[in-house]
């Protein structure tokens, strides 16, 4: 046998020689069990030509090594005729299953194009641009004295490694050791000269780095350090966007969304080596546990996803790893995994975008079934990702959010036909409220007055805003013990976030204030007890030693007065023209329970009357400016104007004072809240 040349040991190093026989040996075996029902004769001339002496004396290269010495040219012939379309087709569909361990060798011919290439743009240059050939002669004599085989040097050193007279089957066992040098020299040809060459090695020993500790997978390179692994993690996933940004761009459209790169030449050549990589990719997020490579990861993954959306397959499965992180991760790896899932969501292509919604749905209802103040944070950074998610096609969004507010109504429906423990946990649970509260965002983020100006059009979601209030309602009717205040002032709290943004009037204070009265005209004397005062941001039913207390009835008050006067100071509220009559069933009912009222606190009292001197003070306000109004009732357009001239001054009103205030301390004792969970201090003194 002659003397192996760099290319076979090329090949053998990749660690696909063995595979690759085994699979044309077997294809053999098959060729000739379908020849044996054939005619003799075929037989005879198969026996006559596997009977011809093989010629040594040629340099043993890639194709002769493989077709000429261990197999006939007729079998091969066959193999070649007997893919059919369909096999084909599978092949690309299979693309990260054979390709993603073979060596890519048909990438390196893409660097020599483009050498060519260089060297025939110099050549014209003197003809085209003297002057400009002139100065490269006197100022970069180096870049006209260009060669093709330039580029390929980093590349043969790699390759004089391993010269000598080795033999095949020694070079088979043997797997070359990654080191920093191979790292430092593939950068260079990376930084440089964006080499394609340098890419596809890149990409192989990362595929050996995520496969590194699994049985089955043959690898081209052996990883020994943590430095070097890291090295060539952290490596790859920053270099290899900005290779193909350079090689294959892809375009950005003006609404935000991209398009995939054009069928080029050079992009067919790389998509299998993109394809590879992504899924190696996805692979290693599941294995990587620093915080910032998994954050690096995640980022720069993003950036590829324009080179491989046309693959559903690889689509699929990065979704469902970013989802898992997004909904299981630090704050800063949610982050990251909703970027990501951000990147896919400005796809051109709807069906994907149909699948991201669902899931990112179903997603954050898995994560909402319990609830507490440690895991509050994150549901409520997930409802906000995810509406923005929900907010990039409001007309796709709009057959999901009307399917699933259905879904809600129908659930509501039944409760209140069946009316039994049972049926109310379907409706009285945190999943249900979590979900009244992210479609209230969806569509207060949607419906936006201010974005709906700017967009100049009204979003399509808008007409959802009905039958979600008339959910939030009707919830709220279904049980209305003082056991369930808690649900009630979790959905009144949504819809004081959908009235705000949207300034659509929701008729809330029917329900805030019956709360309010039975704090006030209570039955029996609230027992004294020494719990701490109930978190209202994380309950939905009161528990049972918190029945009929005074921290109870002292907390469930400030609760109330403070959504109550949040809703009074709105803009559909405070900035209608009618606010002094909106005010007066609210005032008349206050006071008359305060003044039957026998076992309320001071604190209780306290509140409320301070409330209702501020409304008062605001509802006067508010005549004052009536005052100087020339135009009748029946003039809407003027109504609106006038109205639309006094929402910049509401905040200076008497009531708009008293909600900032109210804000602020509450704000400050959440903080000092949040300082006690931690254990930041033993002490905790306001300034």
């Amino acid at each position: 046998m002659g003397k192996a040349t760099k290319a076979t040991k090329k090949f053998v190093a990749s660690g696909q020689l063995k595979k690759t026989i085994q699979a044309r040996h077997k294809k053999q075996q098959i060729t000739k069990k379908i020849q044996l029902g054939g005619d003799d004769e075929d037989e005879d001339d198969d026996d006559e030509e596997t009977q011809k002496p093989v010629k040594s004396s040629k340099p043993l290269t890639v194709d002769s090594f493989l077709n000429g010495d261990f197999m006939d040219e007729s079998n091969d012939e066959d193999m070649e005729e007997d893919v059919s379309p369909s096999d084909q087709d599978s092949d690309d569909e299979d693309i990260g299953e054979s390709d993603d361990e073979g060596s890519f060798a048909s990438v390196d011919d893409l660097d020599d194009l483009d050498g060519e290439k260089h060297i025939l743009e110099l050549s014209k240059l003197a003809e085209k641009d003297p002057e400009f050939y002139k100065y490269l002669q006197e100022n970069d004599q180096e870049l006209l004295n260009f060669k093709a085989d330039a580029l390929q040097g980093g590349s043969s050193e790699d390759e004089d490694e391993r010269d000598g007279d080795v033999s095949m089957a020694e070079e088979e066992e043997q797997i070359p050791i990654l080191t920093k040098d191979h790292l430092r020299q593939w950068q260079k040809s990376l930084l440089q000269q964006r080499s394609l060459r340098a890419l596809r090695k890149l990409l192989i020993a990362f595929r050996s780095a995520a496969h590194m500790n699994e049985d089955g997978q043959v690898l081209a390179w052996t990883i020994d350090s943590s430095s070097v692994y890291n090295k060539l993690v952290t490596t790859t996933l920053r270099y290899t966007p900005i290779v193909l940004e350079h090689h294959v761009p892809y375009r950005t459209l003006p609404n935000g969304k991209f398009k995939a790169p054009t069928q080029t030449p050079k992009f067919k050549t790389l998509q299998k080596l993109i394809l590879s990589y992504f899924r190696n990719v996805t692979h290693i997020l599941s294995q990587l546990t620093d915080q910032d490579t998994l954050r690096l990861a995640l980022t720069e993954s993003a950036k590829i996803v324009p080179y491989i959306i046309n693959s559903r397959k690889s689509v699929k499965a990065y979704l469902k790893k970013c989802l898992e992180l997004w909904s299981s991760g630090s704050d800063s790896i949610r982050i990251a995994a909703f970027l990501s899932i951000r990147k896919l969501a400005t796809s051109t292509d709807e069906s994907i975008m149909d699948t991201i919604l669902k899931s990112t749905y179903l997603a954050l209802i898995r994560c909402s079934k319990l609830t507490s103040a440690y895991t509050l944070p994150s549901i409520n950074l997930m409802k906000n990702s995810a509406s923005d998610v929900f907010c990039v096609d409001h007309a796709t969004a709009y057959q999901h959010a009307f399917g699933y507010i259905r879904q809600l109504a129908i659930h509501l429906r039944n409760s209140m036909k069946i009316k039994s423990k049972e049926s109310f946990k379907h409706v009285y649970n945190w999943q249900f409220v979590h979900c009244v509260d992210f479609w209230c965002i969806v569509l207060a983020r949607a419906c936006d007055v201010d974005s709906e100006i700017v967009n100049g059009k009204e979003s399509e979601l808008r007409s959802l805003i009905y039958p979600l209030v008339q959910v939030c309602l009707g919830a709220i009717k279904l049980v209305p013990n003082s056991r369930s205040h808690p649900f009630h002032l979790q959905i009144i709290r949504s819809l004081l976030h959908l009235t705000k943004h949207t300034q659509t009037y929701i008729p809330i204070s029917s329900h805030l204030v019956p709360i309010l009265v039975s704090c006030l005209v209570s039955s029996t004397r609230p027992k004294s007890s020494t719990l701490r005062p109930l978190d209202f941001d994380v309950q939905i039913r009161v528990p049972q030693q918190y029945v009929k207390t005074r921290v109870l009835s002292e907390g469930l008050t400030e609760e109330t007065v403070y959504l109550l006067a949040e809703w009074l100071s709105s803009v559909p509220v405070h900035g209608s023209i009618a606010f002094p009559e909106i005010v007066v069933p609210i005032t008349i009912l206050l006071r008359k329970s305060l003044k039957n009222s026998k076992t309320g606190s001071g604190k209780e009292h306290a509140l409320v009357k301070v409330f209702l001197e501020r409304v008062e003070e605001s509802a006067k306000w508010m005549e004052q400016r009536r005052k100087s109004v020339q135009f009748a009732p029946a003039k809407i357009g003027d109504v609106q104007e006038w109205e639309k001239n006094l929402k910049g001054k509401l905040d200076d009103t008497p009531l708009g004072k008293y909600v900032k205030v109210q804000r602020k301390t509450r704000e400050k004792r959440r903080k000092l809240v949040e300082k006690a969970r931690e254990g930041e201090d033993e002490i905790l003194e306001e300034d």
